[in-house]
């Protein structure tokens, strides 16, 4: 097997390295990967009226990997972490919520990047990409009063 048929497509979540795109292969890997998702609500979802305006199946099985592909394709920017674990860059964070079906999208950055001044502005952003797909997006104040997005599927395509 050769190296390019090893490597599969994962989303940027905002917790692994930079992704560096000098002859745009990710932004290519990202359309296509956005592309086949529509698609797949196209196919799963064809007796509803619009079937690209909620997630599909597998989105709810997979909604940490459906809500990064949706705004990574946007063209909304993914924070970044260092090998040892520390924040490279300012952008979305998507992750598990702690309740099941739900995921959390915060807008982190490194110590001083000025990530918690646009937390609002961006996560509106966010919120916005989303909801044009059909999620359900609810925005909250955690705590050091930081804002962030509960993003879950709407109530009738939940399983």
């Amino acid at each position: 097997m050769g190296e390019a048929q090893e490597r599969v497509f994962e989303p940027a979540t905002g917790d692994g390295p930079a992704t560096p795109d000098p002859k745009g292969t990710r932004t290519g890997q990202v359309r296509t990967a956005y592309e086949g998702m529509l698609q797949i609500r196209r196919l799963t979802r064809s007796t509803c009226a619009d079937p690209e305006g909620a997630p599909a199946p597998w989105e709810l099985h997979r909604p940490v990997r459906a809500v990064a592909l949706a705004l990574e394709a946007a063209g909304t920017t993914p924070s970044a972490v260092g090998p040892s674990g520390e924040r490279t860059a300012t952008g979305y964070r998507v992750c598990e919520n702690d309740r099941p079906g739900s995921v959390r999208v915060e807008w982190v950055g490194p110590p001083g990047s000025g990530a918690v001044h646009d937390e609002g502005e961006a996560l509106a952003g966010c919120a916005e990409v989303l909801r044009r797909l059909g999620w359900t997006v609810l925005l909250y104040r955690g705590a050091r009063k930081r804002r962030f997005l509960e993003v879950e599927p709407p109530s009738a395509v939940r399983s």
